[in-house]
């Protein structure tokens, strides 16, 4: 049932990030948050590379880290847009510094918790989905529109990160002794649940939605 889990788990996360770079690709703009996206490809290319796992999980790591890195493309050709008020290149500085941060933090926390005899990855990933989910709401705040965003995106991040957290609060003896992992499974939910919410509401009652704008565009030609 872990291993179903899991699967489930990566089908949904999949889903999510094709259909990020879908609506990336039809709104000229990205829609994973930058330091998100840093830290995504940071701990898959971490845990497909230098720490694999001897499970099915390295396979969906491998398939992540593939696809991320068609999210980082798109952050890096439409990032700029995104910050007009930011030179190009102040951008792209900020871009490196976050991308090498996530990238060491990942690391480091890693060999700082291998050392304790722990599943780093485990704890990296629920703090990091932690942080992507409370920048989701984030995002979607600042641009005050659905550009690069969807309640499909939402349902599906909510719905992956669920069945990982279930598969390693029911099937995981080792994580029943912890106190961080409860807290991260229940406070993502909850920050998922209140971007779906967000989400349906900038559907039903938000001035600029994706779905308005392109009408307008359409009327406008």
């Amino acid at each position: 049932m872990f291993t179903a889990l899991m699967i489930g788990d990566g089908i949904f996360w999949t889903i999510a990030y094709l259909l990020i770079i879908r609506r990336g690709f039809l709104d000229h703009t990205y829609g994973m948050p930058l330091v998100a996206a840093c830290a995504n490809i940071s701990w898959e290319f971490i845990f497909s590379f230098i720490y694999p796992p001897f499970t099915v999980q390295h396979v969906i790591n491998l398939i992540w880290f593939a696809i991320d890195a068609i999210i980082v493309i798109q952050v890096l050709r439409n990032g700029p847009r995104e910050f007009a008020d930011l030179a190009k290149w102040v951008f792209y500085v900020a871009f490196s510094l976050a991308l090498v941060t996530s990238f060491c933090a990942v690391l480091l926390v890693t060999l700082e918790l291998n050392n304790l005899g722990t599943y780093a990855g485990t704890y990296a990933a629920f703090a990091q989905n932690l942080v992507m989910s409370v920048l989701f709401i984030a995002m979607l705040y600042r641009r005050r529109s659905l550009r690069g965003q969807s309640i499909s995106i939402a349902i599906c991040k909510l719905l992956g990160t669920l069945l990982a957290a279930l598969a390693f609060y029911l099937y995981i003896p080792v994580f029943h002794r912890s106190v961080l992992l409860p807290f991260l499974y229940i406070a993502i939910l909850v920050y998922d649940i209140i971007y779906v919410g967000m989400v349906l509401w900038s559907m039903r009652y938000g001035r600029i939605t994706t779905e308005k704008t392109n009408e307008i565009t359409m009327v406008a030609n």
